[in-house]
């Protein structure tokens, strides 16, 4: 049984594959393999996030596979109005730096259709990102160890 539901939609010389539900281990190459498959067809495609409410590492996985999928066949994936929790696995795993990440489909496309090759959005053109990734830092730099030394987890005062 599948947790992630994929559709696909046509655009204007590009597909908009939609991933609803939450992306884990259990659907990853599924999903890796519906997305190369739509690569094969339309290989400009953009990653309509929005309805996605989870995704761990291996479902990161499948979009990077993706990507390289639509890559090789000329074209590109780019990734479209991530939700919160996504926003934050994206972040940590710092796919946020490695694809462009849009705040619609709408924008995505207008990127898509730009004549000039397009950058990465960055960080703070993504709305909400800038807390996210306030959040994602304050969370992750405590808990780096230096020397040996314990850091405090976040919220905690130090000793």
């Amino acid at each position: 049984m599948l947790s992630v539901d994929l559709n696909t939609r046509p655009g204007d010389g590009y597909v908009v594959v939609e991933l609803r539900g939450e992306l884990d281990l259990a659907d990853a190459a599924a999903v890796a393999a519906a997305i190369g498959a739509v690569a094969v067809r339309e290989p400009e495609i953009i990653v309509d996030l929005a309805a996605l409410e989870f995704i761990d590492s291996s479902g990161v996985a499948a979009l990077a596979h993706g990507r390289k999928q639509a890559r090789r066949a000329g074209g590109d994936l780019l990734l479209a109005a991530p939700e919160p929790r996504v926003l934050r696995t994206l972040t940590i795993t710092r796919l946020i730096d490695a694809f462009s990440v849009h705040a619609s489909v709408a924008e995505a496309a207008r990127v898509k259709l730009s004549p000039a090759p397009a950058e990465p959005a960055s960080p703070s053109r993504i709305a909400g990102l800038r807390l996210v990734r306030s959040a994602t830092r304050s969370a992750i730099r405590p808990s780096v160890s230096r020397a040996g030394s314990a850091q405090p987890q976040a919220g905690q005062a130090e000793a």
